[in-house]
C-alpha cells in the first residue's frame, strides 16, 4: 500500500484503482441502468444519463436493485467499460458479487469500497482524481500530486 490517507471505511473487494471522479446523484441499478458494451448510464429518469462509468472512480450512496446487476457489472469489467473502482457509503452485496466474480473469473481488479463517513466520502468525491487501495487491512485513498 501507498503513502495516502487510511479512510474508516470497508473494503468490499480488493484491488487498486486510479481515475477522474464521478459522483452520481442517484443510485444506480447496473440492470437496465448501464450499459455493459459501452459503459454509459442508460437509465433515462438517471440524473447522469448518458454519461460514461468507464475508467472513473464512481462515488454512489449505494446501488439499486437487482440480483442481475452483478452479471452486468462482471460483463462490464471483462470488457474493460466499468468503472475502475465504486466507493459506495452503504455496502451493497449486488455490486460486490459482481465485481468480486469478475477479479475470480477474468483476473480484473474494479475495487469496491464503503466508506464510513458521509463527510469523508463527500469530501473525496468532490476531487479531480483519485486512486483507491483496498485490501483486507486498509481502505487508502490518495489524492493527485
Amino acid at each position: 500500500m501507498s503513502a495516502g490517507l487510511q479512510i474508516d471505511g470497508k473494503s468490499l473487494v480488493h484491488g487498486c484503482a486510479q481515475g477522474p471522479v464521478l459522483m452520481l446523484g442517484d443510485p444506480l441499478s447496473f440492470w437496465g441502468g448501464f450499459d455493459s458494451a459501452n459503459g454509459m448510464v442508460i437509465d433515462r429518469f438517471h440524473p447522469q444519463h448518458g454519461t460514461c462509468l468507464s475508467g472513473r472512480i464512481v462515488f454512489m450512496r449505494r446501488g439499486r436493485g437487482s440480483s442481475s446487476g452483478a452479471s452486468v457489472l462482471a460483463e462490464a469489467i471483462r470488457l474493460g467499460t466499468a468503472p475502475a473502482a465504486l466507493v459506495l457509503l452503504e455496502a451493497d452485496a449486488i455490486i460486490a458479487t459482481g465485481a468480486l466474480v469478475a477479479q475470480m473469473l477474468y483476473q480484473t481488479d474494479c475495487p469496491v469500497v464503503a466508506l464510513a463517513n458521509e463527510a469523508d466520502w463527500n469530501k473525496w468525491a468532490a476531487l479531480p482524481r483519485l486512486t483507491v487501495e483496498a485490501d483486507a487491512g486498509a481502505v487508502r485513498l490518495i489524492p493527485p500530486e
